[in-house]
């Protein structure tokens, strides 16, 4: 998969892509506001990154990462697929936010999505990130009814969801 928009590309990751990959999956800023499992090792860190650049190559997962002029700044992945309908989660390096590149971004893969045949698409945040928020309904999704309280890090956070239809 390869998507290029105004700004970014979207694309499957590559080897060389591993140390900004696993920046990313080790930030503490990302980690308050986007689940990623603890990994205390290199090995560890490494091993997810294998696995997510295997995603990113896979028909079963919607993987790929959002690149600035060839510097991966984030991605956006599946967070469940069931039939015709997925559940996305993205993360951008907090050093890009407030430019709109998860806008751009997110909007980039709805349209992909919906081409490839999905009829809906679904994203969360926790309730006290309005920038991810923001980005959603920038997006077009509106607020379902689907919430959750989840244990992450020690702590509970609510959840809302929001869905864009084709």
């Amino acid at each position: 998969m390869f998507i290029k928009t105004k700004r970014l590309t979207l694309k499957p990751y590559s080897d060389k892509d591993r140390d900004a990959m696993i920046k990313l999956l080790t930030n503490s800023s990302i980690k308050k506001t986007f689940m990623i499992p603890e990994m205390k090792t290199e090995y560890e860190r490494i091993q997810m990154f294998n696995k997510i650049k295997a995603f990113s190559f896979s028909d079963e997962h919607y993987e790929v990462g959002i690149f600035l002029n060839n510097t991966l700044i984030g991605f956006i992945n599946d967070v469940e697929i069931c039939n015709d309908k997925i559940e996305l989660g993205y993360v951008i390096n907090p050093k890009y936010h407030n430019c709109g590149y998860a806008t751009e971004a997110l909007k980039a893969v709805i349209d992909d999505l919906f081409e490839s045949g999905f009829s809906e698409i679904i994203a969360g945040a926790f309730e006290n990130n309005t920038s991810s928020i923001k980005v959603m309904i920038k997006c077009g999704m509106n607020q379902i009814e689907k919430q959750d309280d989840v244990e992450y890090q020690g702590l509970v956070h609510h959840c809302i969801y929001y869905s864009i239809k084709r």
